[in-house]
Parts: structure tokens; C-alpha cells; sequence
């Protein structure tokens, strides 16, 4: 059906038959045909069986994405619109769908594009040059299919300006797609409203993923003394505030977000319950140990210490302490929310790390919950990337 044939290396291509999505570079024995990066191409294996269609780019290490399996397959406009229409069915099923990731990469079949929805707006963040090429196309079919459920759409806005763009030899990308529109956009999550910053909030302006980990931490909260580091824009302090927290003090190094989330506080009329400062949290952890500070609940939210396999160590470091010195804050009997949110910190050796954690703290721990990302955010089980995030609530206890 397309010009180009990408023929894999006797021995090559296990992610793939695994159920995978990518060919990496070293994976490829040899190019047939003329093309242009980004655009469709044949893949078979070494032996010339069909393996399926997908896009390519040379200028990544992930030079393949499949796209379909199927040799009949027509990669077109309805091709797409039957991925997004299967995503939004799969989401009306499983999550509420007010706020939520509409379309996630590999695990919709739909690799290298992000879209969220809050509220009435749309978030794009395209990663690839081939899924760059159909963006529109996307867009033009979620709107069609959410309308056909009455859902109108009044504006969106793309970030695609991650780094990893730079990458796929693309350039990093931010502003509106269509009509310009109101980019502060109020949502209502777990019954606490945020008012979401899809311009210049981190990523698509706001973790969706944690959505029902949020909500998990409820029952733990009323009446307690709660400590929330890496607030960002406050949602599990306000969560905690939500559930009758006595007192919620959220931490976060970046004063904008501190700003954001101390607005977040007053949207919910609870500034008198939850206070935020900005701060280092491996500086202000030591500094409450040595007041003698003690929390009901203490909750460690970090963003990702290592996005590469080369960074592992330091990683495991910077968790094993920032666990540390949460358990030494927790209050006998009292609890800790953990999580972790890089895919290359695997679910065994951030187990592993908390256990080291909870030894050096002589701490005790009881499981209570483990968790994922939400279910609008999949896990392709053959798509290993696809599950990043890893929530823990543990009841600590002194030692006995």
C-alpha cells in the first residue's frame, strides 16, 4: 500500500511482537523506497512477513511507531476517527470524563500524541512528526465525537513544547489551535475546583492522572494535621482540606505554583485551613524534624527524578531520602502517601527503595492502598511506558 518497506534484523523487533509499538534504530536491517520522515511506511520482518504499518523517522531513536497490524487497514481520516471514537467510549465507561486525559499515546493506538480535556477546552501535545502530521485531523474528530454526545468545545490549545520534540527534529511549540479563547480554565475534581493554567501551567497545566489517588486519601484526612510536599498547584492539600483536614501546609519550590495553588485555596474557601509555602522540600523536611514537628498525614507527590535509565542511581537516592525524612515527620499510627511518577523507577525498585527508607526511619509500615495512574490514562500491558505512576498509602508505626 505505501512505497517504503522498513525491514527488521533477523532477531529484531521483540517489542513488537510482543504487542509493542516501537522499532528503535538498531533494529532496522534496511530502508526500501523513497520518503519523507513522519510519513507511513510497511514494516516486515526479517523474512518479508507483514508485521504492520506505521511512521517513520529517522532522526529518532524510536524510529518506528505502529500505527495498525492489520494488512487491510486504511490509514486515512476514518481510520482516525474510529481510534478517537474508541478511546472517548472506553473513558465514558471507566471515568468521570469532565476533566480527563482524552487520548493517551500508544495505550489509544494512537502514538505520540496527548490530548486532556478541563472543562470545555482541549489540550494537545504532540511528541512525533507522524502523529504531528494528522493532528488536526484528531482534533477535528474528538470535537465531532464529543458533539455527538452534546459536549461543545470552545477553544483549543496546544503544548507541544517538551523537549523531547527536539528529538524528533521538530521544534518545541506552544498556542492556540483555532480561535484564541480564555486559557484559565475552572475545573471540579473530587468536589474541589481548580482553576487550571493550560498556557503556562507545567505540561497541559494540570496531573490529571492522580485523579482517584486524590480522592484515596479522604477517609485519612478529616480532623488531622496534614503535610503535602510538591504541592504544585495544591490538589491533594486541597483534597486534604476537602475531606476536613484541621490543617494542610502544602510545599512547593516554585513560587508560581505556590500563587496558583494559594488562589486554588481561596476557590474552595478553605485559606484558613490550607497554607502553602515555597520552599526546597529536602531543606524544609530536616528543618520540621528538628522543631519536632509531627503529622498525621504526610504526603510526597515529587515529580519524576529521572526521565532516563542513566540517572537511576541518583534517583533511588533522591527518593530513598525524601522518604526519609517524611517517615520521620509521620506520627505513630499516623499515615504516609508515596508516589512516583517515572516510568524507568520500576514498580520493584521503588518498593524496594521505601522498604530501605522505612528502615533507616525505624518505622514500621503497614500497606494500606496501591494505586496507578487513573484509567484514562491505560497501561498497554504490552506498552511498557504506557505505566509510570506508583501510589502508596502505608500506615507508619514506631518500633515495638
Amino acid at each position: 500500500m505505501y512505497n517504503t518497506t522498513v525491514t527488521l534484523k533477523k532477531g529484531e523487533g521483540r517489542t513488537l511482537k510482543a504487542g509493542g509499538m516501537w522499532v528503535f534504530d538498531n533494529e532496522i536491517a534496511s530502508i526500501l523506497g523513497t520518503f519523507e520522515n513522519g510519513d507511513i511506511v510497511n514494516i516486515h520482518d526479517f523474512d518479508g512477513y507483514f508485521m504492520g504499518y506505521g511512521y517513520i523517522n529517522t532522526n529518532s531513536k524510536i524510529t518506528l511507531r505502529l500505527l495498525a497490524r492489520r494488512k487491510d487497514t486504511v490509514i486515512d481520516e476514518a481510520f482516525f476517527e474510529q481510534r478517537v471514537r474508541d478511546a472517548w467510549n472506553y473513558r465514558k465507561e471507566t471515568i468521570d470524563t469532565s476533566s480527563c486525559r482524552l487520548i493517551f499515546g500508544e495505550a489509544d493506538f494512537l502514538p505520540g500524541i496527548v490530548i486532556d480535556k478541563f472543562s470545555d477546552v482541549l489540550v494537545v501535545e504532540s511528541l512525533a512528526l507522524g502523529i504531528d502530521k494528522w493532528k488536526l485531523v484528531i482534533i477535528d474528530a474528538l470535537k465531532k465525537v464529543l458533539a455527538e454526545d452534546g459536549i461543545s468545545i470552545r477553544g483549543v490549545y496546544e503544548r507541544s513544547d517538551a523537549k523531547v520534540r527536539l528529538q524528533e527534529g521538530m521544534e518545541r511549540y506552544k498556542g492556540f489551535i483555532g480561535e484564541p479563547f480564555d486559557t484559565k480554565v475552572e475545573i471540579v475534581e473530587n468536589g474541589v475546583h481548580y482553576m487550571v493554567d493550560v498556557e503556562d501551567g507545567q505540561k497541559t497545566g494540570f496531573f490529571l492522572d492522580q485523579k482517584n489517588n486524590r480522592a484515596a486519601i479522604h477517609r485519612f484526612c478529616k480532623d488531622k494535621k496534614v503535610l503535602d510536599c510538591f504541592t504544585h498547584t495544591g490538589s491533594f492539600a486541597l483534597n486534604a482540606g476537602i475531606a476536613g483536614a484541621k490543617s494542610v501546609l502544602g510545599v512547593d519550590a516554585s513560587q508560581l505554583a505556590v500563587d496558583q495553588a494559594m488562589e486554588n485555596a481561596k476557590l474552595n474557601g478553605l485559606e484558613n485551613t490550607v497554607s502553602f509555602r515555597c520552599a526546597d522540600v529536602f531543606e524544609l523536611l530536616p528543618e520540621l524534624e528538628a522543631q519536632g514537628e509531627k503529622y498525621d498525614v504526610v504526603i510526597l507527590d515529587p515529580p519524576a527524578f529521572t526521565k532516563s535509565r542513566n540517572s537511576i542511581k541518583n534517583a533511588v537516592k533522591g527518593y530513598r531520602e525524601i522518604n526519609l525524612r517524611g517517615l520521620k515527620l509521620v506520627k505513630d499510627g499516623g499515615f504516609l502517601v508515596t508516589c512516583s511518577c517515572s516510568h524507568f523507577m520500576d514498580p520493584e525498585l521503588f518498593a524496594k527503595t521505601i522498604r530501605e527508607a522505612s528502615h533507616g526511619a525505624h518505622k514500621r509500615l503497614r500497606q494500606v492502598e496501591f494505586k496507578t495512574q487513573g484509567p484514562d490514562h491505560p497501561i498497554l500491558w504490552a506498552a511498557d511506558e504506557s505505566y509510570y505512576l506508583k501510589f502508596y498509602i502505608f500506615q507508619v508505626v514506631d518500633e515495638k
